[in-house]
């Protein structure tokens, strides 16, 4: 999967992959900015490619790109490609370089092939989520991260990302980042296995807090904010 590329000299590009074998990779693409390149277009963030690289000393050089899917429909449709950009910028942080992932790799390539054919918001909530287990941060959601106690499923609660999950309202900080029963339930939901479920549900607050939540607790756990959140969180509203 390309995940990212930017200018090398006039007329290359290096370009970041996610691959299946070897985890994050770095490349030269070679005269992929010239008029007529053979596998430019290709090269695009978002799309699918089966690869063949020379190992290079610092880089390794791309002399081959057959497309699988490079997603058009994703290009044409702003809030899927605002998504599917998120999606790609999380994996580019979480990654590691030479370094095979490939639970990861998959995530991602289920989640842009259902994103192209099926753009609807719960599947990014659910990739981000599905993303933090996958890096071992999976949230505390039944009890209160602070004193323990059990938080009913009907409650309001707090989130807090350094806290690692829900906190109830006597433990929660003066200005709390709250969450509905219904917001909880839907994290809940999604790494209890029913994110096909979640995938059905209608555009509404409780997966804008889904999602909110999974952005507060990724950028906590990268410890830097994603350029993306602006635009993936104007699509939300």
């Amino acid at each position: 999967m390309v995940l990212r590329s930017y200018k090398l000299g006039e007329t290359d590009r290096i370009v970041t992959f996610m691959t299946e074998a070897r985890g994050k990779v770095r490349a030269v693409a070679k005269g992929v900015r010239k008029p007529g390149s053979r596998f430019g277009a290709r090269l695009e963030p978002t799309s699918h490619v089966a690869l063949q690289f020379y190992e290079g000393r610092n880089l390794d050089i791309v002399t081959q790109a057959e497309a699988i899917d490079v997603h058009p429909s994703l290009r044409q449709d702003y809030e899927a490609f605002t998504a599917a950009i998120a999606m790609l910028e999380a994996t580019d942080h979480v990654a590691q370089e030479d370094d095979a992932n490939v639970a990861l790799y998959r995530l991602l390539v289920g989640a842009l092939r259902t994103l192209a054919t099926r753009p609807v918001p719960g599947v990014v909530v659910g990739f981000f989520w599905k993303l933090l287990s996958l890096e071992g941060v999976h949230p505390i959601l039944d009890d209160c991260a602070l004193c323990g106690e059990a938080v009913q499923p009907v409650a309001m609660a707090a989130f807090d990302a350094h806290e690692g999950g829900v906190v109830c309202l006597g433990c929660a900080g003066p200005t709390p980042a709250l969450v509905s029963p219904e917001g909880r339930a839907i994290v809940c939901r999604i790494l209890g296995g029913d994110l096909r479920g979640v995938l059905a549900e209608e555009p509404g607050l409780p997966l804008r807090e889904a999602e909110t939540l999974a952005l507060r607790a990724l950028e906590h756990h990268l410890e830097r904010r994603l350029r993306s959140r602006p635009l993936l969180m104007s699509g939300l509203a």
